[in-house]
Formats: structure tokens, C-alpha cells, sequence
């Protein structure tokens, strides 16, 4: 089936099946990268020990910080994508993949540059200590050398499935883990690398993962290819991509500030461990977080074909379903949480301290997550439809309305455990804002929905 025929179906085929041919590759190749993130945090503190993974932990919010611009190109281009074709409009459907090859390569090279000539001193703003530095160092120094290749293998993959391809776009993700976990260990152990070998095992298995994407969308035989004369940059479409992106591209930089005041704070009330242990429930959180962000992928191309060819009651049905299904994969996460955070944390050290509070971390910070995944659905589906402003708010609602002020009041109060009931807290007030703009705009939606039907 070629990609026209592929994204026809988005309008025709029934919804339910038709969630569970996107997402249920999305969800398998997003659950393979949260476990592609989790083979590195093992072998690391299996093989390097309990401060390298304190100073792994030190490296999330500035990997987060870097691919918040891929976020930015490539969700920003896949859902501009999946409106234009909806509309039939294939001509602007294939500069907008010409334009996302380069925004990625132009900002994709800037932006590991730039982040190599500062990196002590970003590393230390981000809470790096003169113990966790060498290591957090050694990591991101490989990382952003090669930040174009990684950049652009997130933003190809999101344009896969915007022309249905998921399946291919789950065969890309489970290539970079497979490799990923059979080159972790030959780098640190057998070659000695050490934390570094894990970053030469990340970007490898990215790379190679990065060639067969172009070959695929290389394919002269599909009617929306790569080909010469859509590479070079369109205002209008750039503009739009970038402004349909800056939803999630906010959403990693809210998050790369919460982290570095997370981490900050754990380290002044609880040290190096501390960091590490918040680096261990994250990790195990960011399973359910991503088998969710799987969820919503599925639901993009889908929820955004049919808004751009007005046929609100499948896009209506296709949240419906979205949000029932994150409500199940958050509550199962919430569950695991509650009942093994000790056999969870031991997957990544064999440290009796760090153990014990990585297993309280666990509890905490997945206390709310039964109402977190209808947030995160209600964000992502104004995004899919290109109401980026609305987006934006949601993805800031949790970040810095919520969270960020109670992490200043709470911590000088209640000390560590300040840190961790923020999360929470934020959490559930984010999850209330989500509904309550939901409820507003489903009138909207069915007011609409009914003057298409009488008209």
C-alpha cells in the first residue's frame, strides 16, 4: 500500500481498528525506547557503579533540553503533515518533508555545537557535583557530537507514521534498542569505555537506525518521497511547523527546568544518592510515560486527518478511545508502583541505600498516575489538531503553574520530602485544568459537529 492510499484510510476505516494499527506499533516501539533509555541506566550502574548513575541522572534534563528541538521539528512537521493530507493537498505535504530534513540537519548541528562549548558549565547549573561532573561529562560530550543524527532519527520516525508507516516507524525504534543492548556491554566491559561506551552504543544504534529511515522514505515508487527540490527552506511552512511544535518543545524545556530545580534541591537535602535515586523512579515512570506518548502517537495522524477534513465524530471517538486506553496502561504503572518499587530499583544497583530510596521515589512520583494519562491525552490531542496555543498552556499547566512554584515553597519546609509530594501534587492540579478546558471545547466540538451534519 502506498503512503496516499495508507492516509485515506484515516478517513474511511474504523476508528477503533484504526487506533489500534497506529498505536499499537507506536506503543511497542515508544516502550522499546524507554527501555533503550533503560539498558543504559543498568549496564551503567551495574558496570560503573552508583555515582555513575547519579551523574547519568545529571545528563536527563540536558538530553531533554536537546531533543526538545527535534520535539519542536519533527511532531511540529508530522502533524502540519497530517492536516495537509487530509486536505489532499499533497504538494505541501512533500515540502513540509523536504523542510523538516532541514530544519533538523541546520538546528541539529547548531545546537550540539553550542552545547560543547558550554557543557561544564550547563552540567553544573544542572546540579552536577565535583563527583558526578567527570561522569555526566564523559556521557554528553559523545552525545552532542553526534546530536544531528539523533535529531534527525526522532523527527524521520515521527514523519513515518504521519504517512502511514508505524509499523516501519516500530521497526526503527526496536533496531536502536536491540543494538543499543548488544553494544552497552561490549563498550564499557570489553572495550573499558565505561560510561562513555554507552553514549558511543546510543548513537551507533541511532545512526544506523537513521539510514534505513531514508532509504524507506527514499522510495521513488510512493508518491510522497525525498527528492530533490523540497529541501529548500519555505517560510510560511517552517513557520508553521515551528509554531505547531512549540508545544512540545516547551513541554521539554518546562521539563529541563523542573529537573535542574528537582535536582538541585535533592542534592542540597539529600546528596549525590538522592540524585541518583530520582534518576532510577524516573527511569521506571518513563515506561508508562512513553507506552502513553505511544498512545498519542497513534492517535495524531488520525485525530489530525480527520479535523482537517471535518469529520468531527471520529476524531471525537478516537479521544474517547485514547483516553480510556491512557487511563488503563497509567493505572497499571500506578499498580507496579505501589506493589515491587524494591524489585524495580535493584534492576539498576545493587546499592542498599540507593535501593531504599529509589524505592520511596518510585511510590511518589507515580502516586497520581491513574489521571495522568488523561491529561497527557487531552495535551496531545490539541496539539494533533494544531491548536498549538491550547497545547502549549496544558504542557506549561503541570510544569511551571504547578510544579515549579511548589518546589520552591515546599522543599525549605518539609525537606526532602518537599521534593518528592511536588511531583504529585502538580500532577493532580494539572490533570483538574485539563479537564475542565476539555469540557469547554467538546461543546464547541459537537456544537460544530452538529452544523456539518444539518448543513
Amino acid at each position: 500500500m502506498d503512503n496516499k492510499q495508507a492516509t485515506l484510510e484515516l478517513g474511511t476505516k474504523p476508528v477503533g481498528k484504526l487506533l489500534m494499527q497506529y498505536a499499537l506499533p507506536a506503543i511497542i516501539a515508544m516502550t522499546a525506547a524507554s527501555l533503550y533509555n533503560m539498558v543504559d541506566s543498568i549496564f551503567i550502574g551495574q558496570g560503573v557503579g552508583a555515582m555513575a548513575i547519579s551523574g547519568l541522572a545529571i545528563t536527563f534534563p540536558f538530553m531533554n533540553l536537546t531533543a526538545a528541538f527535534g520535539a519542536a521539528i519533527g511532531i511540529g512537521a508530522s502533524t502540519y503533515l497530517s492536516v495537509k493530507l487530509g486536505q489532499k493537498d499533497y504538494k505541501t505535504a512533500e515540502r513540509i518533508l523536504g523542510n523538516n530534513v532541514t530544519l533538523n540537519t541546520v538546528i541539529g548541528i547548531a545546537v550540539g555545537l553550542v552545547s560543547l562549548l558550554f557543557l561544564d558549565p550547563i552540567l553544573r547549573f544542572f546540579g552536577a557535583s565535583a563527583q558526578t561532573l567527570p561522569y555526566a561529562r564523559d556521557y554528553m560530550t559523545v552525545i552532542l557530537a553526534a546530536n544531528v543524527f539523533s535529531q534527525m532519527f526522532y523527527g524521520m520516525n515521527a514523519i513515518l507514521r504521519a504517512i502511514g508507516k508505524p509499523k516501519q516507524a516500530m521497526y526503527m525504534t526496536i533496531i536502536t534498542v536491540v543494538l543499543n543492548a548488544i553494544l552497552d556491554p561490549i563498550f564499557i566491559w570489553v572495550f573499558e569505555l565505561g560510561i562513555r561506551g554507552a553514549a558511543y552504543a546510543t548513537i551507533l544504534s541511532q545512526i544506523v537506525a537513521l539510514v534505513w529511515q531514508m532509504r524507506i522514505l527514499s522510495d521513488k515508487k510512493e508518491p510522497l518521497h525525498l527528492h530533490r527540490g523540497i529541501y529548500r527552506p519555505d517560510h510560511d511552512i517552517a513557520r508553521n511547523i515551528i509554531a505547531i511544535g512549540l508545544s512540545p518543545f516547551s513541554m521539554n524545556v518546562c521539563a529541563c527546568i523542573i529537573v535542574i530545580f528537582i535536582n538541585n534541591s535533592l542534592v542540597k537535602y539529600g546528596g549525590d544518592l538522592a540524585v541518583g535515586a530520582y534518576g532510577i523512579a524516573n527511569r521506571v515512570a518513563f515506561i508508562f510515560v512513553m507506552i502513553n506518548m505511544g498512545l498519542n502517537q497513534g492517535m495524531q495522524p488520525i485525530a489530525g486527518y480527520n479535523y482537517g477534513s471535518q469529520q468531527l465524530d471520529r476524531m471525537l471517538r478516537v479521544l474517547k478511545y485514547a483516553v480510556i486506553a491512557a487511563t488503563i496502561i497509567m493505572t497499571t504503572g500506578f499498580a507496579i508502583a505501589m506493589i515491587i518499587p524494591e524489585l524495580c530499583a535493584r534492576l539498576f544497583t545493587t546499592d542498599a541505600t540507593l535501593i531504599g530510596m529509589s524505592a520511596r521515589g518510585i511510590r511518589t512520583i507515580m502516586m497520581m498516575f491513574p489521571i495522568v494519562g488523561y491529561q497527557m491525552v487531552v495535551t496531545n490531542f490539541f496539539q494533533s489538531i494544531g491548536k498549538a496555543k491550547i497545547s502549549i498552556f496544558l504542557s506549561l499547566s503541570r510544569q511551571l503553574l504547578f510544579l515549579l512554584p511548589l518546589l520552591i515553597i515546599l522543599p525549605p519546609i518539609f525537606g526532602i520530602d518537599g521534593v518528592w509530594y511536588a511531583m504529585p501534587a502538580s500532577d493532580a492540579l494539572a490533570a483538574v485544568v485539563a479537564a475542565w478546558i476539555m469540557a469547554v471545547y467538546m461543546k464547541k466540538f459537537m456544537k460544530q459537529h452538529r452544523e456539518l451534519t444539518n448543513g
